[in-house]
């Protein structure tokens, strides 16, 4: 079967490249492994540098009523603490509520979605991508997006460098209820790792923590690392006490890092995660993957029309120039932050330091975003 476009994983960035691109009549398909709704582990914060865009093209999910967040804190891993307004602000909605939300509106913009379709293999020849699935069935496309999230097996089919690197972080995420800010988003140090939590909609909160698997492993779930080594942080212990979970278990995902990856590989064009996985930390990830999506599919309408072969040499060099601009600088200073998170000395100094210089920190965070688009 043949098709326009063909989209590996419908995240925020599959989603709204397959709107985009089915409203310039491309025949789009989405291959998703999972079926709509359900649960990511993501921070479930979205910077305001993208309401302009999602508002001028109808995809705000206004019907959720996003709480609005316009403060920051952060804290050491014995409670040194940090609060510092956001310049841009931003609002909390969750991934379940979110993603079936533009799935919804993908299908109401003509695009094909294939549900519980995971894409096995990409191969190009001829200028023409064949996309097997699970589901045994073949497609063709002239282009590609690879928009899979932080991990999948099509990385190594792919053949990308960064598969060979000891991937060392886990991600652990709860929904919780208790009497917490809802205008803030919080990260919360401890040792190995860290928390954070924000509001999201229907007066619920994200609890989402990073931490590495050296450290998880010596206590051997997320239960008793918990308690041993998250609740050290007082404001985490307070958190901890007050919260009604609303999972009975928690949500993991293992085995990823924070390599930097290619925004083209093998001709497919790389969106979200798939392309750059922003340290949860810069709470900018969310953002990223909707803004990449919009570069993708305004790039593909410009050298590669509906029906045609196109440009692709120009397409793929356009998209990558425009990918490393826009992300390039925010990854690398995500990563360089990183290294003093987690760590119960070099954390606290670093709280107390931007603390006392107050410019400095707000510098490092408009580093890490980016400048309000439609």
């Amino acid at each position: 079967m043949t098709h326009d476009i063909v989209i590996a994983g419908g995240g925020l960035a599959g989603l709204t490249a397959a709107i985009l691109l089915a409203r310039k009549q491309y025949r789009v398909l989405l291959c998703e492994r999972k079926k709509y709704p359900f649960h990511r582990v993501c921070g479930e914060y979205v910077s305001n540098e993208v309401l302009p865009f999602l508002k001028k093209n109808d995809l705000f999910p206004a019907t959720f009523n996003p709480p609005a967040v316009r403060s920051f804190l952060l804290t050491g891993t014995n409670g040194q603490k940090l609060t510092l307004p956001l310049d841009l602000g931003g609002f909390g909605i969750s991934r379940y509520a979110f993603d079936h939300y533009l799935f919804q509106k993908a299908r109401e913009a003509g695009a094909e979605i294939c549900e519980n379709c995971e894409v096995s293999d990409i191969s190009f020849q001829k200028n023409t991508f064949t996309i097997s699935t699970s589901e045994g069935v073949e497609y063709t496309a002239p282009v590609v997006i690879g928009a899979y999230g932080k991990q999948a097996r099509l990385d190594r089919q792919l053949d990308r460098d960064f598969t060979e690197k000891e991937n060392d972080y886990v991600g652990i995420k709860y929904h919780v209820t208790g009497d917490f800010k809802k205008d803030e988003v919080a990260l919360h140090n401890f040792r190995g790792g860290y928390c954070g939590i924000s509001a999201i909609e229907e007066g619920k909160f994200n609890l989402c923590y990073l931490v590495r698997r050296t450290v998880l492993r010596e206590y051997g779930s997320p239960g008793d690392l918990e308690e041993a080594i998250l609740r050290q942080n007082p404001y985490l212990d307070d958190i901890f006490t007050e919260a009604s979970h609303l999972f009975e278990k928690p949500m993991v995902i293992s085995n990823f890092g924070f390599y930097p990856r290619t925004a083209v590989q093998n001709h497919v064009l790389m969106t979200g995660d798939a392309a750059g996985l922003i340290t949860p930390l810069c709470g900018n990830g969310m953002a990223m993957a909707i803004h990449a999506a919009k570069i993708a599919a305004d790039t593909i309408s410009r050298h590669m029309p509906a029906g045609t072969t196109g440009n692709r040499e120009a397409l793929e060099k356009e998209y990558v120039s425009h990918w490393n601009s826009s992300f390039r600088t925010r990854l690398a200073v995500g990563r360089k932050v990183q290294q003093v998170f987690g760590h119960p000395v070099v954390s606290g100094l670093a709280v107390r330091v931007a603390g006392a210089f107050t410019p400095l920190a707000r510098s490092l965070m408009k580093r890490t975003h980016g400048r309000p688009f439609q």
